[in-house]
């Protein structure tokens, strides 16, 4: 069924990215305009009219889901809300009935605002898949060609194509990595209710809407009854945890996505790449060969997260193998039952113990399944912590090559024997399985940040050289002396016996697990949080050299601060200076940037030009040492974390930076919209191979030196106008906790890892998610563009032909053009009008902090004119009505939301968490998840 339904979603047309919904004559109409954006040049044919039927239909049934426990009067009560937001008018009726609201009515009123927004999400990605649908916030079709046109593209412009390609895909390394950040607002149970609803949606697709035969209608309206029950179910659920996760829990969420979408997503985009390359160059990928594998950060992940521990990071990385091994053996039991035939190859015949067996690939498989079984075992005895005895004959599966290699035997004695079709059906799935996630699942990366070893180092050479002054007091050249002959030397520096403190012996144990790894297929990289100097790189090298056992893992240091990013290529031209460290890492590297504390630190348009600058500096190093670079990028969902479609995305990196090799990750919600359904996953897996492939054989030129000057000038303008507002202004941080959510947030059961990185301290101590999704809850999205509207203002005001400069910079100029897009899609998203209820509400009048919050708004309304002037339009997202028309479809059920947080956060005011009563804070939470589904990239 799912493979029939994703192969369907294949061969749908394109589908326009809107929404429509329920209840006007008892559906949510929300075909309304918006105040801020442009309207759509033709309704009817942005529209798509199944896509308004499937938002009409789960509408409906939450309605009638609504009025069955709470009656027609409370669904009336909802109308008449979203009636008065529609209204084109300052809000006042709705805020005045929103006021008026009795506190046992605001929970169940925030729920259906909330639960209407997931079902709506719930039909843009049935569609979205059922029509092979634009990246998320593309603005035209056209922006992301399709992987065939690209062949082709590339056919036209390079001399000996067909080869070009087949060696590309070949060698092309795309590693995507999930991790945990706490954006995902829903819970795993009611993801999984809303996975069946869309399984519904797709049963629906597949049934002739015209066919008066007895069993299409019988079929439809059980799936419409069944669509009914889960809708009735989802809106019974609680929509949060009653504690938050843990990394386990985390960890397990991330086995899911393989499990329910991505295991059935890898071999249907390979089978489509491998049909592409066998029309196009005649031959199909290796077996060997993935362009596309998975990571995970989750259980890996310990910076600024106590709960991460190496007794965590263990079990972690046994039920990965677990869950490898259970999906495993129902890809043999398939096999098992399919491949009955009888011709095999002396080579297949000599792999198995009974030579006359009739059914040669049956017995080589049964062969697996016991050690397959075995393994699982083993596994779980480990897990619940028992004794286990492994049958004598029987190996446990420690590498993907014990059932790489036998089932390799299976497909060239099948082609052997002029079997080819049945080579390239399910044993070839099963191998492309195989080569993408091994028999681990996925690699974990560890990550710790840099003071942590530090002060683990310090202790120890405290211990062995109580002489010594501390290590954090030594020079930077002091450092590497040390470090460099430590590493040289044979003699052990770390004490086994010793009781080191609690910190210093946790860092000591998580490079122990390394030691304890049977291969390097289960473990991914080791990154450097916060790195600032070649030391902090050399420090982990030495503790993996002292507990690792001889393990090495690449070491990959993360520059995420304007400071770190301007310094990064010259630590790295340092670093691979160092004999003693290029002995290491055989002539690899990779460097990850860090997009979110950036701009957090810097403000989005001065991190977004450093990044640029470091990548740019970053490869001119490595090629000058000789060293094949590949560059980690650590994005989030929203742009002030670096967030944006995936093509343009990549495509906007410095030409030569790309070279058929990146790793890219992707958090919290954004693995949902992504990779949460099979369809939704074969289409971005063609989306990162589309960029990358592009990227690679068709760079775009050098950006002008002109250009690089007025970008110096613009980020160094908008940083200070960001210093100003955000570090120089006392009033800043208490009018960011007072007209934030930010506090309540922090009571959200989201994710396993604290807020802030310290305790103590204000913004800088705040980690960046908590940051963005704060300003997002209030429509201002501070961190996207403060500091632009400077920048920009000042340099039209000195340039007479500054207009057609940045003109220019847009046309030409990919990094530019992209940041200009995102920025238009950020202002289209806020709201200046939904910032002032908040400040009416939380903000004392003619107060400093008044006063501030007003010169924000104007500054947001600056910015904006702005960007209206740059690109010569009228209304935001003029040239992108698709865009436009999603936004402003959702307006009407999101302010609602909005008035009520402002509501609940006035009558919160001042109490203590435990004084504030259980439904007033659920439906704070409620409004803070509804906003982040109506707005999607949130965090």
């Amino acid at each position: 069924m799912m493979l029939l339904r994703a192969t369907i979603a294949r061969n749908h047309s394109r589908f326009l990215s809107n929404i429509s919904d329920v209840h006007n004559n008892n559906r949510w109409d929300i075909f309304v305009s918006s105040k801020n954006l442009a309207a759509p040049r033709n309704e009817n044919h942005l529209v798509d009219e199944s896509l308004r039927a499937n938002v009409r239909l789960l509408g409906d049934s939450l309605g009638r889901t609504i009025a069955r426990e709470l009656g027609e009067d409370f669904v009336g009560e909802i109308e008449t809300i979203r009636n008065y937001a529609k209204r084109q008018d300052d809000g006042a009726q709705l805020h005045q009935y929103l006021r008026s609201l009795p506190d046992n009515h605001i929970l169940s009123v925030a729920r259906a605002f909330n639960q209407f927004l997931q079902l709506a999400n719930i039909a843009e990605q049935h569609h979205r898949v059922h029509s092979k649908g634009l990246d998320d916030d593309s603005r035209n079709v056209s922006d992301r060609p399709k992987l065939i046109d690209l062949f082709k593209r590339i056919e036209q412009e390079k001399t000996n194509a067909s080869q070009l390609l087949y060696d590309t895909f070949s060698n092309m390394k795309i590693e995507l990595v999930l991790t945990a950040h706490p954006t995902e607002t829903i819970r795993r149970s009611l993801i999984q209710k809303y996975n069946l609803i869309e399984e519904c949606l797709s049963l629906l697709a597949m049934l002739d809407p015209e066919s008066d035969e007895k069993y299409v209608s019988e079929t439809a309206h059980r799936a419409k009854e069944r669509l009914e029950e889960l809708v009735s179910q989802a809106w019974h659920t609680n929509e949060f945890r009653h504690e938050r996760p843990s990394p386990i829990d985390e960890a397990k969420s991330g086995f899911a996505v393989v499990e329910n979408s991505l295991w059935e997503a890898v071999p249907i985009f390979f089978r489509d790449l491998d049909q592409l390359l066998l029309n196009t160059t005649g031959k199909r990928l290796p077996l060997h060969a993935t362009p596309i594998r998975f990571a995970s950060w989750m259980g890996g992940d310990r910076d600024g997260n106590p709960n991460v521990t190496a007794a965590v990071t263990t079990e972690v990385l046994l039920l990965a193998r677990w869950q490898a091994v259970q999906l495993y053996i129902s890809d043999l039991e398939k096999l098992k039952t399919e491949l009955s035939m009888t011709k095999a190859s002396d080579e297949l015949l000599n792999l198995i113990r009974n030579k006359k067996a009739q059914e040669p690939y049956r017995e080589l498989i049964k062969d697996l399944l016991v050690q397959v079984r075995t393994t699982r075992e083993w596994i779980q005895a480990k897990l619940d912590n028992r004794s286990f005895t492994i049958p004598k004959h029987v190996q446990l599966i420690r590498s993907y090559k014990q059932l790489q290699e036998p089932l390799e035997v299976c497909y060239r004695s099948l082609c052997a024997n002029k079997l080819d079709l049945i080579a390239n059906g399910i044993l070839l799935d099963t191998l492309r399985r195989l080569a993408c996630f091994g028999v681990t699942l996925s690699k974990l990366d560890l990550r710790q940040e840099s003071t942590r070893h530090i002060e683990a180092l310090e202790e120890i050479i405290s211990y062995i050289l109580p002489q010594q002054s501390k290590y954090s007091e030594w020079t930077e050249e002091k450092k590497q002396e040390f470090l460099i002959n430590e590493l040289i030397s044979k003699r052990p520096l770390i004490s086994q016996r010793h009781k080191w403190s609690t910190e210093t012996q946790e860092v000591l144990d998580t490079f122990e697990i390394i030691s304890r790894q049977n291969n390097d297929e289960a473990l991914g990289t080791y990154i450097i949080s916060m790195t600032e100097q070649p030391s902090d790189i050399l420090v982990v090298a030495l503790l993996m050299k002292e507990m690792a056992n001889g393990k090495l893992l690449p070491i990959v240091p993360l520059f995420e601060r304007l400071k770190d990013l301007n310094c990064a290529s010259n630590v790295i031209d340092r670093l691979l200076s160092i004999k003693t460290y290029r002995n290491l890492i055989d002539n690899k590297q990779q460097v990850m940037i860090g997009y979110s504390d950036s701009a957090k630190d810097a403000g989005q348009l001065a991190a977004a030009w450093a990044q640029y600058r470091a990548q740019e500096g970053l490869s001119e190093v490595c090629k000058k040492h000789g060293v094949a670079l590949t560059l980690f990028h650590g994005r989030g969902g929203t742009v002030g974390r670096g967030g944006g479609p995936a093509h343009a995305a990549i495509l906007s990196q410095p030409p030569g930076s790309v070279n058929n090799s990146i790793r890219v990750t992707e958090q919290g919600e954004m693995i949902r919209f992504k990779f949460g359904l099979p369809g939704l996953a074969v289409l971005s897996m063609e989306i990162y191979a589309s960029a990358v492939l592009e990227a690679t054989l068709l760079p775009m030129p050098k950006p002008k030196e002109s250009w690089r000057e007025e970008m110096n000038k613009l980020a160094a303008r908008a940083h200070r106008t960001y210093n100003s507002v955000v570090r120089e202004n006392s009033d800043f941080v208490p009018y960011f906790r007072r007209i934030t959510p930010l506090n309540a947030l922090s009571q959200l059961p989201l994710g396993s890892r604290p807020a802030k990185r310290k305790q103590e301290g204000g913004v800088e101590t705040l980690r960046a998610i908590p940051w963005i999704f704060a300003w997002t809850q209030i429509r201002l999205l501070l961190p996207s563009w403060l500091g632009t509207d400077d920048a920009f203002g000042e340099f039209l005001k000195e340039n007479p032909d500054g207009l057609d400069r940045i003109r220019e910079m847009i046309q030409s100029w990919p990094f530019f053009r992209m940041y200009m897009d995102m920025l238009e899609m950020v202002l289209a998203k806020a709201d200046t009008d939904i910032a002032a209820y908040y400040e009416q509400r939380l903000i004392e009048p003619n107060s400093s902090m008044q006063k501030l919050s007003e010169s924000i708004r104007t500054r947001l309304h600056h910015i904006r004119e702005l960007v209206l002037l740059i690109t010569n339009q009228k209304e935001l997202l003029e040239s992108a009505p698709r865009l436009a028309h999603t936004i402003a479809l959702r307006n009407p059920y999101i302010e609602p939301l909005h008035a009520l947080q402002a509501e609940l956060m006035q009558r919160s005011l001042d109490k203590k968490q435990e004084d504030i009563p259980a439904d007033i804070s659920r439906a704070m939470m409620t409004t803070m998840a509804g906003i982040a589904a109506g707005l999607r990239n949130t965090g």
